[in-house]
């Protein structure tokens, strides 16, 4: 099957990006693996003519609006996401109307139709300097209560957010911590802003899931605790082998909805070329600037 997706790829330009919560085999044949941040930059400056987007919708929804003239594919189209199905563009409209001269964040976990209603989009790893570079105005932060909190107390600002929350980020606990913490005393705790606020005030680092890669390499520290989706520890294990990381309530950290792409459905989408994302003109054109905004600082 790899060899004959190479084949394929070759045939077709294409590429294959892949989030780091995908599963191992599938990051495994991905020529570029990232969090949000480092896949919308790619998506805005590759050349291939074909993207194969191994990740949730709304990722391959932002390549679409960055790359109109590019072919994106999703192995899965029902590969969604919850906490970006939490808010609507009409929700939003609502809010916007009850706060007339707040700006607008919304985090990238989110659709299109909400990028469009949006003033700039963030990920986990921006989200502090994008939400700084608005000055001193009101803040609407959608729709993640979790990571606009840990903006908001670290800019020690007030924001209005949006009571969305990521599922998976949800089931990991303070008492998954602790009893981890007690199991590998002295470890550090890297855990992922979408985590709730107790977990949060337990962690040594918070980071997106690049920053954790990022940090683990750069450590001298040999062991890590890990409070996010699952995926992110093949990505973790494959590029520190001398390091050991532990990841909190495994079990339960797992998003299903990262794991329905698979090797078999990558074959298919080349070969089929199939299932195209595409994005109606008129919400592009408004969503795009909310992205290219967060791309720019």
């Amino acid at each position: 099957m790899e060899e004959q997706i190479q084949d394929l790829k070759r045939q077709r330009g294409a590429i294959i990006l892949a989030h780091n919560y995908q599963i191992d085999e599938v990051q495994a044949i991905a020529d570029f693996t990232g969090d949000s941040l480092e896949l919308s930059r790619r998506a805005a400056q590759l050349s291939e003519e074909v993207v194969v987007f191994c990740g949730v919708h709304f990722m391959a929804e932002t390549a679409a609006i960055l790359a109109p003239e590019k072919t994106i594919l999703i192995p899965d189209p029902n590969a969604g996401c919850p906490m970006a199905d939490m808010v609507t563009a009409e929700q939003l409209r609502a809010l916007k109307a009850k706060h007339p001269d707040a700006k607008v964040v919304c985090y990238v976990n989110s659709s299109a139709e909400v990028k469009a209603e949006s003033d700039i989009c963030c990920t986990s790893s921006n989200a502090i300097k994008v939400c700084e570079s608005l000055g001193d105005v009101e803040i609407v932060f959608v729709p993640d209560r979790n990571l606009g909190a840990f903006v908001a107390e670290k800019l020690g600002k007030e924001f209005i957010l949006y009571n969305g929350f990521c599922p998976t980020h949800e089931r990991i606990r303070d008492v998954d911590v602790l009893a981890m913490k007690e199991k590998h005393p002295g470890v550090q705790l890297l855990a992922h802003p979408e985590c709730n606020k107790p977990v949060r005030d337990l962690a040594d680092q918070l980071l997106s899931t690049g920053q954790m890669c990022h940090y683990a390499k750069a450590s001298e520290e040999k062991e890590f605790l890990i409070a996010t989706e699952l995926g992110i520890n093949y990505r973790l294990r494959t590029e520190n082998p001398g390091k050991k990381f532990h990841p909190v309530n495994p079990d339960r950290a797992v998003c299903p909805n990262m794991k329905k792409i698979t090797v078999e459905k990558i074959l298919w989408s080349l070969q089929d070329m199939k299932e195209r994302v595409t994005v109606p003109a008129d919400i592009a054109t408004r969503a795009v600037g909310c992205i290219q905004r967060m791309l720019d600082i």
